[in-house]
């Protein structure tokens, strides 16, 4: 590692951490030139995935836009952010498991509502109303049924 200092390209690690936010290493390095200290960051180097969007066009996969639509979801519901966290590191996870160069919005879709379904049940029908794009309300009325029958909820338990 080259100094920031000096330019001295020997350097020692005095102290190594992980960042749990970002998937990171801190590290504290000593410069064998000059003796003073600096910290690099270590991260993994992933392959770009593309999305697909409904309408055939493609961009980079951004975790943050996916984030957004989950934190819109569970607004004013009793989801903790770090829930929140657990399931967008999980669909990030999903995403780059497949290990392919494209994904289409349709799957990452599904992954975010297979999550929002054990965290959340209204986050899951809200989430569901703006991805599933509903074409009247007769289709969310028959899509409201059938989750409540995979549920095992008769009409008469709703409050």
């Amino acid at each position: 590692m080259k100094c920031i200092y000096c330019g001295d390209e020997d350097s020692k690690v005095i102290d190594s951490r992980a960042v749990e936010e970002t998937n990171a290493i801190r590290r504290r390095r000593e410069c064998l030139g000059c003796g003073k200290r600096f910290t690099t960051y270590e991260t993994i180097e992933t392959t770009p995935v593309m999305v697909v969007k409904r309408n055939g066009e493609r961009e980079l996969f951004d975790i943050t836009k996916v984030k957004r639509g989950i934190v819109r979801a569970c607004e004013k519901r009793p989801v903790t952010m770090k829930q929140i966290d657990e399931l967008v590191n999980e669909i990030e996870k999903k995403v780059y498991n497949k290990l392919e160069e494209e994904v289409s919005t349709q799957i990452i879709g599904e992954y975010v509502m297979e999550g929002l379904k054990e965290l959340d049940e209204v986050s899951y029908v809200r989430f569901a109303s703006v991805y599933k794009q509903f074409k009247d309300i007769s289709t969310f009325f028959d899509f409201i049924n059938d989750f409540e029958k995979k549920l095992d909820i008769k009409p008469t338990d709703r409050k």
